[in-house]
């Protein structure tokens, strides 16, 4: 008795807003389905996109333009029809997120990293629940799949690719924290330095990790001194 660690159970309140949060998710993703397919149909029709932003203003008027075959063309508006529906309902989600999270001040304070917005910080608030159960950011790391997998023998130490072990949500938001951050910022940094020496993808592991570390601070103290630190620094 009393040699297994206890599990946690999240809370009702945690619960319904991982509901959220999860559903969002499921959205955004069927929705750059729906894209993806709108960009296959073009290729087939030879039409070349200059825009980043298919789906923006410019891109908008690009497919308004458009003179397609009779069958790419029902199917372009069809999908630019769902593409919209959807857009009105994360809309509607991110309110009702944001609603739930109202003067959370970890939620807020876990904006203050960069590369986190309002949407990134929901879904590690939601994931993680209550961060005091961890004992620290290294812990917090290894929960999230984020540490490298370790095999050790008498006189061996193999270090493999990371465990992915953990809410696939959490490694999400904090890969996608990095991917612009600028090189200003002590992730970005981490980053580029991993990654010219091992490559893009571990630089970016190694940077999302960093974010993490973030994460867990701003909500245990709501705050991360080490970035309050290195601008007074700069």
């Amino acid at each position: 008795m009393g040699r297994l660690p206890e599990a946690w159970l999240a809370p009702p309140q945690v619960r319904e807003l991982r509901e959220l949060v999860r559903y969002r998710a499921k959205l955004v993703a069927l929705r750059s389905g729906l894209k993806a397919q709108v960009h296959a149909v073009l290729a087939k029709e030879g039409v070349q996109v200059p825009m980043s932003d298919l789906f923006g203003v410019a891109g908008a008027r690009l497919l308004d333009q458009l003179q397609l075959g009779r069958a790419y063309e029902v199917r372009v508006a069809s999908l630019r029809s769902l593409i919209g529906a959807y857009d009105q309902e994360i809309t509607t989600l991110q309110r009702e997120v944001a609603a739930a999270l109202a003067g959370d001040v970890g939620y807020l304070a876990i904006q203050a990293i960069p590369g986190v917005g309002p949407v990134l910080a929901a879904v590690f608030v939601a994931e993680i629940g209550d961060v005091h159960r961890f004992a620290g950011a290294s812990q917090l790391c290894s929960w999230a799949g984020l540490t490298p997998r370790h095999r050790e023998s008498d006189t061996t130490v193999r270090r493999g690719p990371i465990t992915k072990q953990g809410p696939r949500l959490v490694r999400w938001a904090a890969v996608e924290s990095v991917q612009r951050l600028p090189k200003t910022s002590i992730a970005g940094q981490l980053r580029d330095r991993v990654a010219a020496r091992r490559g893009r993808n571990i630089g970016v592991i190694a940077a999302a990790r960093k974010q993490v570390e973030y994460v867990f601070y701003a909500l245990r103290d709501h705050h991360v001194r080490a970035l309050h630190t290195a601008a007074a620094v700069a």
